[in-house]
């Protein structure tokens, strides 16, 4: 039995439970999938499967309540995954290992998938719970939201039959959520010259760890270090002055979460290694300084490797750099319609060298087409400066906001009549997959809700417990209150 099974409501927390035991990191997600449509088998309730993996349950309305407009509650079936530098876990292999700590239940050294696995196991709940009264009721679970959205991307006309769609990914109770941000993922590749590391040169990895890092949407505007920034700031003060030969630099490991930690190989003058040491240290201090809020636990660590053979070229090097270094991050514009919310940002999330190549990967996100455009434009001028040939790919629309949309004022209606308070209603700074639902379905009515989460895509991530309560009380009296079809 997990230690969620202490926890209420029930069955909710036994399903996440479960739900964390599969592996199911993106592109990984077909034994959970499996599990889930076993399980609904087992339940008695219609399955359906379509070209790219969604799945689409079934279950007939409540005695009486034959006649509500029909709903779809929808999770997508994957997670971020990210792990501490000292936790030893294959996404791929190993289950999750939730544990609850006082009010909040935290994953061992991962994320812990309540993103969006909370809302999955909240829409099972709803299927195996005969207590929980409901219209007609559809439960569609995407595929590989998370690096590419592919199951929304699929989602195929006439396959769903629902009037209303509840999004369960978002990420703060007390918040409705009835529009989102678009994105676009944007490729720098540029082309790199190697030769032999001069004699007398030391080989030395340069560290620069212990950031956060976070969601690149919803943390974006909070202040936290970007570790490929912050190392390729680094370099370009000093890599000419030091005649520091670059062998490698490798940061981040997925575009949708910003970079807990970056490395650069190097070789260096042994004349000028205490030098390099005594900078990074400067260099160390004056980080805390600036991020001391926010990275309490940011670190640089210099140590000795083994020689490589091959360094970049010096012109190469300064090339390298100085795209890294110029290349914008962060808050592009917040907006002005939407008070305290971002409206355009970058995330550059992560950066390889090969052999005669390095890559540079971002995701551009903004609420409005234009926004995108913008940075696009700006990452493209960069990379003809630099003599990088650029991509951008992927482009997914927004969520543009209906503020006459009839499901968005009852679950307000029935969040003040529940807890006696008047709900915020927001735009999120994030992809949810309802903008890409609209395009098959343009006259379905969407909302998006969810109990409260901190960290997602670190493994930092975290659900609130009491918050998973009161979101399941909104949800399942929403069902309720579904009104009739017309």
């Amino acid at each position: 039995m997990s230690e969620l099974s202490q926890l209420s409501p029930q069955p909710l927390w036994d399903i996440f439970a479960k739900i964390c035991s599969i592996p199911h990191p993106s592109y990984h997600e077909e034994a959970l999938a499996e599990h889930i449509l076993s399980w609904a088998k087992e339940q008695g309730l219609t399955t359906d499967r379509d070209a790219v993996g969604n799945i689409l349950i079934r279950k007939p309305a409540t005695a009486g309540l034959e006649n509500l407009k029909p709903v779809a509650l929808q999770a997508h079936l994957d997670m971020v995954p990210q792990k501490n530098n000292d936790t030893v876990h294959d996404f791929t292999k190993d289950p999750i290992q939730p544990w609850i700590d006082g009010e909040w239940v935290k994953a061992r050294g991962t994320t812990l998938g309540a993103d969006n696995g909370i809302g999955m196991a909240s829409a099972l709940a709803v299927l195996a719970d005969a207590s929980v009264e409901h219209g007609p009721l559809e439960v569609l679970l995407t595929m590989t939201e998370e690096t590419g959205m592919v199951g929304a991307f699929g989602l195929q006309p006439n396959w769903l039959q629902a009037d209303i769609l509840i999004n369960t990914d978002s990420e703060e109770e007390g918040e409705i959520y009835m529009g989102c941000a678009g994105g676009i993922d944007f490729t720098s590749t540029l082309a790199i010259s190697r030769e032999a590391v001069p004699a007398g040169y030391e080989p030395l990895k340069l560290t620069l760890k212990g950031l956060k890092g976070g969601h690149s949407g919803c943390d974006i505007h909070v202040g936290l270090g970007n570790a490929n920034k912050l190392l390729s700031r680094f370099l370009f003060a000093h890599a000419k002055a030091l005649d520091l030969r670059l062998v490698d630099f490798t940061g981040g490991t997925l575009r949708n979460a910003i970079p807990r930690e970056a490395v650069a190989t190097l070789a260096v003058p042994a004349d000028n290694v205490d030098a390099l040491k005594s900078l990074a240290l400067s260099y160390l201090e004056t980080l805390k300084s600036e991020l001391s809020l926010k990275e309490k636990n940011i670190n640089i660590v210099v140590e000795n490797v083994a020689a490589g053979d091959q360094a970049l070229t010096a012109a190469s090097r300064d090339t390298f750099i100085a795209l890294m270094n110029s290349t914008p991050n962060g808050v592009i514009r917040n907006s002005d319609v939407m008070k305290g919310v971002v409206e355009t940002s970058l995330n550059l999330g992560v950066v390889s060298l090969k052999d005669d190549e390095a890559k540079i990967n971002c995701l551009i996100r903004s609420l409005i087409d234009s926004g995108k455009d913008y940075v696009v434009e700006m990452l493209t001028a960069l990379g003809e400066l630099a003599g990088a040939k650029t991509v951008a790919k992927g482009n997914y629309p927004g969520w543009q906001p209906d503020a006459s949309s009839p499901v968005m004022a009852l679950v307000g209606e029935t969040y003040k009549k529940l807890f006696g308070k008047t709900p915020n209603i927001q735009v999120i700074h994030a992809g949810l997959e309802c903008g890409l639902f609209k395009k098959p379905y343009p006259d379905m009515d969407m909302v998006s809700i969810g109990p409260t989460i901190t960290g997602p895509h670190s493994p930092d991530e975290q659900v609130h417990i009491e918050s998973v309560g009161l979101y399941w009380k909104l949800l399942t009296a929403l069902l309720k209150a579904i009104p009739a079809k017309s």
